[in-house]
């Protein structure tokens, strides 16, 4: 197979559009990720990858072979040794799946969107949805975050006013620290949505005006807030603990 030595390849100029543009992602419905660990967990996971660059050839996947100079140009990882590769983005679970959402609604930290991924993922819930302005879930530094949760999880972005659509019926309730909140504890079974907003902010008041009520976090005086992944990880241990295969 002939080795790909130029960056005006079109298929090298596709990865490297797909590892700096989130409207190339979402257009192609595919997004970038890098090294071999990553690799086997998206076949394990059984994404659909779609196309894989490397410096040399990997047993049982097809490879495109370029140039150790190439992989660094695709590369969205500093010195990685690749391989680099192409992921089709998971389709939303149909209607009658959709039982627990959480939604996150101007978490800009890729970090913590990754980390909130990956929980949703342990804990069984069936979608993740960010609204307003979140930090990308396909943006390499947010793949990586989610430990590969990325390949089983489904998300989805959308404004406030497709909310209502992507819930699909899902009464949702916001967490807040409102006065006269439920406690999470008390979070109504399954089918359920939960919203949770950045640390600085919370919830805006649209979106709280669209919620059926609001849940609290109960925490010892003098609190202010919890970070937003680990608040999305209360309320989604809460919403799912009921139906969760206990491994002792």
């Amino acid at each position: 197979m002939e080795r790909i030595r130029s960056r005006q390849n079109e298929l090298v100029k596709k990865f490297i559009a797909l590892g700096a543009d989130a409207r190339a992602r979402q257009e192609a419905g595919q997004f970038l990720c890098a090294g071999e660990t990553l690799l086997q967990e998206a076949v394990a996971s059984g994404a659909e990858v779609t196309c894989v660059l490397a410096t040399e050839e990997l047993p049982e996947l097809p490879v495109h072979l370029v140039t150790p100079e190439i992989l660094k140009a695709v590369s969205p990882l500093q010195n990685s040794p690749g391989p680099v590769f192409t992921v089709r983005m998971r389709p939303l679970p149909p209607a009658e799946e959709l039982k627990r959402a959480i939604v996150l609604e101007n978490v800009q930290d890729p970090g913590n969107v990754g980390t909130v991924l990956r929980t949703a993922a342990a804990f069984g819930v069936d979608m993740v949805v960010l609204c307003g302005a979140c930090a990308d879930p396909y943006n390499p530094k947010t793949v990586r975050a989610s430990m590969g949760a990325i390949f089983r999880q489904s998300v989805v972005r959308t404004d406030l006013d497709g909310l209502s659509g992507v819930l699909r019926g899902l009464p949702l309730y916001g967490a807040a620290l409102a006065p006269g909140g439920m406690d999470v504890r008390q979070l109504p079974e399954a089918p359920v949505a939960v919203a949770v907003g950045n640390e600085g902010k919370g919830l805006t008041g649209e979106l709280l005006a669209r919620c059926a009520g609001t849940v609290r976090i109960p925490m010892r005086p003098g609190t202010e807030s919890l970070n937003a992944a680990v608040a999305a990880a209360v309320v989604m241990w809460e919403m799912s603990r009921g139906e969760l295969p206990w491994q002792g």
